[in-house]
């Protein structure tokens, strides 16, 4: 069974190709011009669907310029720092229609959907967090159902999911509003079963019994003090878990592994919980289930992991597996500054609503 849920992480990492197979779209020529006052540094356009640059260019005497042909309607977006997710993008649709843009200010003009675009993405993503206030979450509704007849909700489509939850989100969907076909959106909708799915997958061969038996094991664990292992981080460094735990701090334990797509497609979501909660006692320890170092410490830079890293770098074979019951990632412990563990397998908004409740807003 984790042969088979290996290879269904495995094959979350193709999703980006095989969209891009399945859709052979009529191809239009982009021109894009920009103004900034970043003079003599690299601009990238940045292809949403691969998260990798098509073209790139500099700076020069406060302007640039990018011409091509691409996918009709591929979400493009406009860049300084291609490896930080979490860096300033500027979303435009590759319509046909010529763009222009202030990257000193993040205004877009072009066609009236892709200033639609450009109103939206700096109201919404102007101070960037995977945990908006109630008012942004608002917004993001009130443009998902007014723009049911236009592409423009694709390229928000994770922000659709925080404001609505997976559920929510699902349901829309399959109502096939129009951005539901486009490339982009089908497979952020892949990613979601996926994650829905993963535990399904490791026990889908096991009775009832059994699957209860795993769920009260884990559950066991709520309530009690953690227990103590010792591994490797990225450098060959020994570490116990037990020098992170205390000191008046919550730690966040995060199993994962760099092949799972679902812990991959999570990860963003950790990030941000670290980025908003660790001033507040949060730590993180990522314990993961890779069997080779390189890709283990490329995703770890990658993803912008900015926490402590341990492996045995054994895969499912890791005595960690057995100390915790681990049958499926992402799984999670958060554990309180007494050493005892109080929640695990926390994910998209029930990290964050874990968090505010220890740790507050």
């Amino acid at each position: 069974m984790k042969k088979i849920f290996m290879a269904m992480c495995a094959l979350v990492l193709t999703l980006s190709a095989q969209a891009q197979e399945a859709v052979k779209a009529q191809q239009v020529k982009y021109t894009v011009k920009g103004v900034s006052k970043e003079n003599g540094k690299m601009v990238y356009l940045e292809d949403r669907l691969t998260s990798k640059p098509v073209d790139s260019t500099l700076v020069a005497k406060g302007k640039f310029t990018f011409k091509g042909q691409a996918d009709k309607d591929a979400i493009f977006a406009i860049t300084f720092d291609k490896d930080d997710w979490r860096s300033w993008r500027t979303l435009f649709f590759n319509d046909g229609k010529p763009v222009s843009v202030n990257m000193n200010d993040s205004t877009l003009k072009g066609s009236p959907l892709n200033e639609r675009l450009s109103y939206y993405n700096i109201e919404v993503l102007g101070k960037p967090s995977y945990y908006y206030p109630e008012h942004q979450y608002e917004m993001v509704k009130k443009m998902f159902e007014e723009e049911r007849e236009t592409l423009l909700p694709a390229a928000l489509i994770v922000e659709g999911q925080r404001a609505f939850g997976t559920e929510g989100l699902t349901g829309i969907l399959e109502e096939k509003p129009i951005y539901a076909e486009h490339p982009y959106v089908k497979q952020y909708e892949e990613w979601l079963k996926r994650l829905a799915t993963a535990t399904v997958v490791v026990t889908s061969g096991k009775t009832e019994e059994q699957k209860a038996a795993d769920r009260e094991a884990k559950n066991a664990f709520i309530g009690q003090q953690f227990t103590d292992f010792e591994m490797a981080d990225t450098l060959g460094t020994m570490h116990k878990l037990s020098e992170y735990v205390g000191n008046g701090h919550w730690l966040f334990v995060d199993f994962w592994a760099s092949w799972c797509g679902p812990c991959r497609a999570e990860m963003p979501n950790v990030v941000a919980a670290y980025e908003k909660y660790h001033a507040k006692g949060l730590e993180i320890v990522g314990v993961s289930l890779d069997g080779q170092k390189e890709p283990w410490v490329k995703a770890i830079a990658k993803l912008n992991m900015p926490w402590v890293h341990l492996s045995e770098l054994k895969a499912w074979e890791s005595l960690i597996t057995k100390v915790y019951k681990i049958n499926a990632i992402p799984d999670n412990l958060l554990i309180d500054p007494q050493g005892k563990i109080v929640a695990r397998n926390l994910r998209e908004e029930a990290l964050h609503e874990k968090l505010k409740e220890v740790l507050g807003e």
